[in-house]
């Protein structure tokens, strides 16, 4: 069990931090040799490696070893920084706490927000008078009216399903399921998440992992393109390279969103009526609003009764039953 365990964290290991790594540290070679001048001048490139090969301390095992274990060691560096950034990449991305950022952070978020919420409050109100021409339209244009007003719904949908209130997509799009299952049952996701995640059957816990993984290795693609950004300032091609990581990572980590906030709330929907009857509720299924009311008062802490707190003030420990 030890020697498999090993060899999928070394597989792990080598994929995620090594070859990524690998790859930027030969991209920052290329750059340091090849600079604006001659961004594509392979035969540059390949004789300055050539030199390196004739050194004679690459030709002993020892020298070689040194090397590999150097370039190994550097390369998984690398891939923890951009672990370390792609984390940071996915708070922005989701700012589920953009209010508390620091000063700068926090102004450039509500200005987001702020754009966000007018362009969407413009597009709700052409849905709104779209769809006002679709109700009076005459038979022979209700056609094409319809289809005005189906598109002017997607365009509202595509800034967001709900009013905005966080300054990115993926956030509020996150945020929407939150936001659902509060207004249909009247539970806190936060306080309820803890609670249904531990009696999840394996097939759901599979696939929100899946999600959530997802989530995460978008924003490291992200934070990809953040690495390689500066090694445009010696080889111009990079700027492509990090545009291109850059869009892509961003449309991966919408899609990633939108499916990890669909599968949370579908959780939700299909086994929070099992958490309740394990609580010992006797509930409908599927959970109803009333049943969520009565899920949530058991899930939200219960303030210390006035015994409990004055026994706490005087250092005195309450009896416990027997």
């Amino acid at each position: 069990m030890l020697a498999e365990l090993g060899k999928k964290l070394a597989e792990k290991w080598l994929t995620l931090l090594v070859l990524p790594g690998a790859l930027y540290l030969a991209v920052g070679v290329a750059a340091d040799r090849l600079g604006h001048a001659h961004p594509f001048d392979a035969a540059r490139l390949a004789d300055r490696v050539g030199a390196w090969a004739k050194d004679p301390t690459l030709g002993t095992f020892g020298g070689q070893a040194v090397l590999l274990a150097a370039v190994g060691v550097a390369a998984a560096g690398v891939g923890v920084v951009t672990q370390a950034l792609g984390s940071l990449v996915e708070q922005l991305h989701l700012a589920a706490d953009w209010r508390g950022w620091p000063a700068g952070a926090r102004t450039w978020a509500d200005l987001a927000t702020r754009r966000r919420h007018a362009r969407w409050q413009h597009r709700r109100e052409r849905a709104g008078r779209a769809r006002a021409r679709a109700h009076i339209a005459d038979p022979a244009s209700l056609p094409a009216a319809q289809e005005a007003a189906a598109g002017a719904r997607a365009a509202v949908h595509r800034v967001g399903a709900e009013e905005p209130v966080r300054p990115t997509w993926s956030g509020d799009r996150v945020h929407l399921t939150a936001l659902r299952v509060r207004r249909d049952f009247g539970l806190d996701l936060a306080a309820l998440w803890p609670h249904l995640w531990l009696t999840l059957p394996d097939t759901p816990r599979a696939e929100v992992t899946a999600a959530r993984q997802a989530l995460a290795r978008a924003a490291t693609l992200t934070a990809w393109a953040v690495l390689y950004l500066p090694l445009a300032l010696w080889w111009w091609p990079a700027l492509i390279v990090a545009a291109v990581l850059a869009l892509t990572g961003h449309h991966r980590f919408r899609a990633a969103a939108d499916t990890y906030a669909t599968l949370l709330e579908a959780v939700v929907r299909l086994h929070a009526g099992d958490l309740a009857r394990r609580l010992g509720l006797d509930c409908a299924s599927p959970l109803t609003a009333a049943d969520g009311e009565r899920l949530a008062a058991l899930l939200v802490p219960r303030p210390p009764s006035t015994a409990t707190a004055s026994d706490s003030a005087s250092g005195t420990a309450p009896t416990l039953p027997a």
